[in-house]
């Protein structure tokens, strides 16, 4: 059964453009290689929620693990850490449509 990894993050203020060209240039083309494929991403422009939040497909939970635990993960992770604040993740079943 597939499976969502549901990310959020705030991108911390002095890093935008470095965050950008992270997130295009690395990060996503990163996750990809992993075997997670880019579902959905949000940017919220009003409210108490995330900034940013972001969902990435995988074909199923020993998969996600895997590359959860995997030492790539980590490496893409902790970069960008160096951009954003407040990151949450969590993987999920995975439904039709948005989910949170």
């Amino acid at each position: 059964m597939p499976v969502k990894l549901l990310m959020s993050w705030d991108i911390s203020p002095d890093r935008e453009q470095e965050y950008f060209e992270f997130v295009i240039g690395e990060f996503i083309p990163g996750m990809q290689r992993l075997g997670l494929e880019p579902t959905e991403a949000w940017a919220t422009i009003y409210g108490e929620y995330p900034q940013i939040m972001v969902a990435m497909m995988a074909p199923d939970l020993p998969d996600a693990q895997r590359i959860l635990n995997s030492v790539e993960w980590g490496r893409l992770r902790e970069q960008l850490f160096g951009f954003v604040k407040n990151f949450t993740h969590k993987v999920i079943p995975a439904k039709g449509g948005f989910q949170f």
